[in-house]
């Protein structure tokens, strides 16, 4: 099937691929030796290791520890072509994408591998005032107000009855567990050795659940283990709580209290990525793109969606968004692509569980294995050790993370406790008259 790529006619099938997260990358992988051109198209020029942006926005990492350079990662795959643009429309019939550039771009075969974005619920006064952690420079963004509100308190310690050192923590799956912890590690165990002045154990971590328990996905025996952790670990634990409002100062919840904390970081949800919205198909629960079992699109095979954009099924039964299931998909898209190519009839998707795990701040963690058998404590902190480690893309990230890691294990020590504000820096830089002769 000719294709056309860049305006041009080309004897080769066009495959487009939009999002270099998890998803994305695993298609593209996956065509590295099928008779094709891709063009891999990204608002950013690098891929994001989403699971560790957690330990950025807790100063455990740097930011470029867990961002990989996409251009770099294809460096040997020729057939891959990266483009640094937003996709602005799609249009299914004339198999073209729009770019904010104003160009268009013809496929034979289009991926959306967008991933998702937060979801506020529509809480009033979230969008505003909360700090979501889903992308990196949200985790960015998160270290700074951490660090900045510590350097307020420290300037003025009467901001500490105003609750400057509250942290409302909005969500109890991995990802608000994950932060918790973190947290509650920087909080009690780094920064009174920065702060000699500051009583830095009136610092508050929050943590608010609507369900009934923290990390309801796992097993029973992980979830009180992680709920107990966390208490033992000055971690507020509050379940059977939702946020009703959020306002610069204050945390309001559906109970009626009132909590003063000046940052509230979201991690309760995500809905999938505005570009879904472009398509003109049936959507599913919480508006991911309805899918037949190969991934594809209804009525439309020259179309594919993986990852959190997409309700993606195996077995009969809809996936969670996780990264695991952004992974398989996107490498099961690019399977059933290169046998299309090939004339033979696609598969249907099934997902290979390998187990969940979380952390709960330094040395302690949970691990659910594929055979429902678990681990706790030291043991499975470990185990998350090696598995993200191992994940993580390029030597150059794997041998920063481990270094960040071990000087953090031997140390009790965070080396990225620095804040950057360009915006703040470009404002402070003073003008210096020329002088006349």
């Amino acid at each position: 099937m000719p294709g056309r790529k860049g305006g041009k006619m080309n004897t080769k099938p066009h495959v487009v691929i939009v999002g270099a997260g998890f998803g994305g990358l695993g298609v593209a992988e996956q065509l590295a030796h099928v008779p094709v051109d891709v063009t891999l198209i990204d608002r950013h020029n690098y891929h994001t290791f989403q699971p560790l942006l957690y330990q950025v926005a807790t100063s455990v990492l740097n930011a470029e520890d867990v961002g990989a350079p996409v251009r770099s990662m294809f460096r040997h795959q020729e057939n891959v072509t990266f483009r640094l643009a937003t996709v602005t429309g799609i249009d299914v019939r004339g198999h073209k994408i729009q770019l904010d550039e104003g160009d268009e771009i013809a496929y034979d075969y289009l991926v959306l591998a967008g991933g998702a974005t937060v979801n506020y619920f529509n809480t009033p006064g979230a969008a505003e005032h909360a700090f979501p952690l889903y992308t990196l420079m949200d985790a960015v963004k998160l270290r700074n107000r951490v660090l900045q509100q510590f350097e307020m308190a420290d300037r003025e310690s009467a901001q500490l009855t105003e609750g400057v050192l509250n942290f409302v923590i909005v969500g109890g799956g991995p990802t608000g567990v994950e932060t918790a912890g973190a947290l509650s590690d920087l909080f009690y165990k780094v920064l009174p050795h920065d702060y000699h002045q500051l009583a830095t154990e009136k610092a508050r971590v929050i943590l608010v659940e609507m369900g009934k328990e923290v990390l309801a996905a796992f097993k029973e025996n992980l979830r009180g283990y992680a709920k107990e952790t966390l208490e033992e670990r000055g971690v507020e634990v509050r379940l059977g709580e939702a946020v009703a409002e959020v306002g610069p100062t204050f945390v309001r919840l559906k109970s009626g209290e009132e909590i003063k904390a000046h940052t509230l970081i979201w991690a309760a949800g995500v809905r999938p990525n505005p570009l879904a919205d472009l398509l003109e198909v049936p959507k599913g629960r919480g508006g991911r793109v309805k899918l037949n079992p190969d991934l594809g699109v209804p009525e439309h095979p020259e179309l594919y969606v993986v990852g959190d954009m997409g309700e993606v099924t195996s077995d009969g039964q809809v996936l969670p968004q996780l990264a695991s299931v952004a992974m398989q998909s996107g490498e099961h898209v690019g399977r059933q692509i290169s046998r299309r190519i090939h004339g033979e009839q696609t598969q249907p998707f099934k997902y290979w569980d390998k187990g969940f795990m979380a952390t709960i701040g330094r040395g302690a963690a949970v691990v659910e294995l594929p055979n429902k058998s678990t681990l706790q404590g030291p043991l499975a902190y470990f185990a998350w050790l090696g598995v993200h480690l191992v994940l993580l893309s390029g030597m150059r990230n794997r041998i920063e993370t481990l270094w960040n890691w071990g000087w953090s294990a031997l140390t009790h020590d965070r080396a990225a406790r620095i804040i950057i504000d360009a915006q703040d820096d470009e404002a402070k830089t003073p003008v210096v008259p020329v002088s006349k002769p």
